[in-house]
């Protein structure tokens, strides 16, 4: 068991490095599996997540080589078998197996996933779309199970606009016969991401990034190649939103600015500063913050995965401000840890008022997700006195070395087992 002991009261100042995008990592890994040949992955995320999933690889037969903590050759020759249930049940982006092992082996079965609880998270588009391509699905057990004698291009329109069910159908449509089109796509940068990925290797996907996807299915992809993962949005808006939230001064390094458009108009919304310089963005902020209204959206909007860190601006802001919402239902569980900080929050259901105060408290507080823990970090380095943050496996899914680097910024901060 690990706990984090947070001094609070310290403005972060200094130089945050932006590692690859878990996002990202956890789609790019099973899209090898449409390759029979060893490609190069690097800026590969350091994360819990991304090693079970490496784990689950080599279950397939995958052979991996990390030629250092962030780069990894992995061998798609040999795959041996189609699932390990008892692994795939423990993280989200486990079904992701689905569509590339569909594309690749005609068949695939997988553990219904896990991970964060968020609420509901159905993945019924995800199966409308493996039928429309011609496979067979059954869940029973437990188990998710995709068959086909063949795959088949065809036009697909998403009810909303799923990343899963976006990503899961490309993989699958890639080596599918004919062309297949995605309407009313999911636009995440993690989309063009694994887009580009398998255009490397020879795939013929275009107009990932907007709401209408093509994909042209292929034979076969290349038997080599190499790529780099695009840097991890949600840890740069965690490192900005907390340069605001301690009246710091960070320089977020290796970022994009066009993925972070809506978190750097909230910021200078409630009083932060940003200025842009390449793939580098510094954010200061000398002021207790505004108040501000949030409705979370799917990008280009504000992402879900800030919200919670957004959270700890509007709970020390200066007036009442509102979150809306819009993704998640049980995205609200870390207001209560808030709340025993000294914070004023009171939700119901998808929404929550943030009656701000002066100052939070230090206290004990347990991570209800991922996203929930980053925030109950920053809300313990505002906060006055000593914080402990519980349920550290869920920060460690996507946040590496995650007290190092807040302690390279001037964070009174530690990793405590007990």
């Amino acid at each position: 068991m690990e706990k984090l002991l947070i001094t609070g009261g310290t403005p972060l100042k200094g130089e945050v490095f932006i590692n690859g995008a878990k996002n990202a990592a956890v789609a790019i890994l099973p899209a090898a599996l449409l390759m029979d040949g060893i490609c190069t992955i690097n800026n590969l995320p350091n994360v819990s997540d991304v090693k079970q999933f490496c784990d689950i690889l080599e279950l397939l037969g995958v052979k991996i080589t990390w030629n250092n903590e962030h780069e990894i050759v992995l061998d798609t020759r040999n795959i041996i078998r189609t699932s390990e249930l008892d692994i795939t049940t423990k993280f989200r982006a486990s079904y992701y197996l689905l569509g590339a092992l569909l594309g690749r082996c005609g068949k695939a079965q997988v553990g219904l996933p896990g991970g964060c609880k968020l609420g509901a998270r159905p993945i019924d588009l995800h199966i409308k779309g493996f039928e429309a391509l011609g496979a067979e699905v059954e869940i029973a057990q437990g188990n998710i199970t995709a068959s086909a004698k063949e795959l088949v291009g065809t036009s697909i329109y998403l009810d909303f606009a799923s990343v899963g069910a976006t990503i899961n159908i490309m993989l699958a449509a890639t080596l599918a016969k004919g062309t297949t089109i995605i309407d009313n796509a999911a636009k995440e940068p993690h989309i063009v991401d694994v887009a580009n990925f398998l255009n490397t290797l020879g795939a013929d996907i275009r107009g990932a990034g907007t709401d209408v996807i093509k994909i042209n299915g292929v034979e076969s992809l290349n038997h080599t190649g190499t790529y780099s993962i695009v840097p991890d949005q949600i840890e740069a808006g965690t490192f900005m939103l907390a340069a605001v939230a301690s009246k710091g001064d960070l320089i977020i390094k290796n970022c994009i600015t066009k993925h972070l458009e809506s978190v750097i108009a909230k910021i200078i919304e409630v009083g932060g500063q940003v200025d842009s310089n390449g793939d580098k963005l510094r954010v200061w902020c000398d002021k207790r913050p505004s108040k501000a209204n949030i409705k979370t959206l799917p990008y280009p909007g504000f992402p879900t995965d800030l919200q919670a860190q957004m959270g700890v601006i509007l709970a020390l802001a200066n007036g009442t401000s509102i979150i809306n919402e819009s993704i998640f239902e049980s995205r609200f569980q870390y207001t209560e840890e808030l709340n025993k900080m000294g914070a004023k929050i009171t939700s119901q259901g998808k929404s929550a008022v943030f009656e701000g105060v002066e100052r939070l408290f230090g206290s004990r507080v347990y991570a209800s997700d991922l996203r929930a823990g980053a925030a109950l970090i920053l809300a313990g380095i505002v906060a006055e006195g000593t914080t402990e943050v519980f349920n550290l496996e869920y920060i460690d899914r996507g946040y590496e070395n995650i007290e190092e680097k807040f302690r390279s910024v001037g964070a009174k901060i530690e990793r405590i087992s007990f």
